[in-house]
């Protein structure tokens, strides 16, 4: 564990350690809910909400849902719903640029 820590020399580093391991948990956190979702949509079962799938987009597991739109070929179709997903991941990563840029004093 010390090992993985001794890579990183900055605050900089360390928060940006800290993006990805956001990034990574929530993508598989959102990964698994559209498949959970699917396999509830095969079974005509109770469903996770669409609001629920772009707010876990939204909140850093973007890259994890458009893994599983891929895998699983689910919500894929509804053009609606790829609308606001798109938006999700544009207001994401606009954020993602302004931390970064921030952490890097690039913003005053």
């Amino acid at each position: 564990m010390t090992e993985a820590f001794s890579l990183v020399r900055t605050d900089q580093q360390l928060q940006m350690l800290g993006i990805v391991v956001i990034y990574v948990c929530m993508s598989v956190v959102t990964l698994i809910m559209y498949a959970l979702d699917k396999a509830a949509a095969r079974r005509l079962d109770s469903r996770i909400s669409e609001r629920t799938l772009l707010l876990c987009g939204l909140a850093c597991g973007w890259p994890g849902a458009m893994l599983a739109q891929r895998w699983f070929r689910h919500k894929t179709i509804k053009t609606s719903f790829r609308i606001a997903f798109n938006a999700t991941v544009i207001v994401n990563c606009l954020a993602l640029a302004m931390l970064i840029c921030w952490s890097l004093n690039l913003l005053s």
